[in-house]
């Protein structure tokens, strides 16, 4: 599985020694609130589980999944990862982020450099995610990272008893690679 470097950040796949870590930060309730696939309580052994599948997948081609960690210090701050959808040349990004880095640009630097490793590696046509509307910080990672708003799912995904707008984003590789010239 491929690692990537950015100027503050290491993105290099998950190592079972991320889990202890992982569990700490995903398991807050606030990180569970706004994304749709991460279950809360974050049970013991659900982070050595998902860890042990991802070389699998990547196998198969179903998703590229990277810890996100400071370069410098090397500690372990959050996901991000794009599910591929091959038949069509496309795949959605996903990340979350521990809340003691919040606010910090971490998400839009991962993002940028997975939508680069997406659309110049991968050969991928388009990237896509949603977002609750009542997360917009995630939508200002979108929008920074030249993803444009293709519109709003209402009531999309119940989440804890209640239905939730998502906003839709989207970039194609032709839009990445003109905003990149």
């Amino acid at each position: 599985m491929p690692t990537i470097e950015t100027e503050r950040l290491i993105l290099r796949p998950h190592t079972l020694d991320d889990a202890k870590e992982l569990q700490r930060l995903i398991g807050d309730r606030a990180i569970a609130d706004t994304t749709t696939n991460i279950p809360h309580p974050y049970e013991d052994g659900m982070a050595e589980e998902w860890i042990s599948r991802r070389q699998e997948t990547f196998e198969r081609g179903v998703s590229v999944q990277f810890a996100i960690t400071h370069r410098e210090q090397g500690f372990f701050m959050g996901g991000i990862g794009l599910m591929i959808d091959r038949e069509h040349e496309r795949a959605e990004v996903g990340y979350w982020i521990g809340k003691s880095y919040w606010n910090n640009g971490y998400c839009t630097e991962a993002a940028q450099a997975v939508l680069k490793y997406g659309f110049e590696v991968m050969r991928l046509n388009r990237i896509h995610t949603t977002h609750m509307t009542r997360n917009p910080a995630s939508g200002r990672v979108m929008q920074k990272v030249n993803m444009k708003h293709e519109g709003t799912l209402r009531q999309h995904v119940e989440k804890w008893g209640k239905f939730e707008d998502m906003e839709a984003y989207g970039i194609l590789r032709s839009e990445y690679a003109a905003s990149n010239d």
